[in-house]
């Protein structure tokens, strides 16, 4: 599978959420989970796409670290989406729509890149940016 076609699924998991936003995890080109944003149906202000993903997986594997990993998301990580990752030690972060686009079309965001949380982490974190960007922000719309 190619990146695009985990964020085409990281799309589609998006269009079930309370906000549009979806992230997948994969290992060896195989999807090890898939979730979605519950914050209001959760009544969890930490319940995004991200934070549900790591949690479905590291429950299966009974461990908290994820080193190898891929997440794909719709939107960059925000800052705790992204210390997440940090401290779930996922290996790749490829997003779609940057937090700047999200700004751009009117979503709450905090205007701090996960490049920067992760530069002032222990952990470096490749991050690839803008896959199928404008699928991603046709979420919004």
């Amino acid at each position: 599978m190619t990146p695009e076609d985990f964020m085409r699924l990281a799309v589609e998991e998006a269009k079930k959420g309370d906000a549009p936003y979806g992230a997948v995890i994969a290992k060896d080109d195989e999807i090890v989970a898939v979730a979605y944003n519950t914050v209001n149906r959760d009544s969890d202000p930490s319940a995004h796409a991200e934070i549900n993903a790591i949690r479905s997986l590291t429950g299966i594997l009974k461990t908290p670290n994820l080193e190898g990993y891929t997440i794909y998301t719709t939107g960059e990580p925000c800052p705790m989406c992204a210390t997440a990752c940090i401290w779930a030690d996922i290996s790749e972060i490829v997003y779609g729509a940057s937090i700047e686009d999200l700004i751009s079309v009117n979503q709450s965001q905090i205007a701090i890149s996960c490049d920067e949380v992760i530069a002032k982490s222990f952990k470096k974190i490749r991050v690839v940016k803008g896959v199928l960007r404008e699928d991603c922000l046709k979420l919004f719309t």
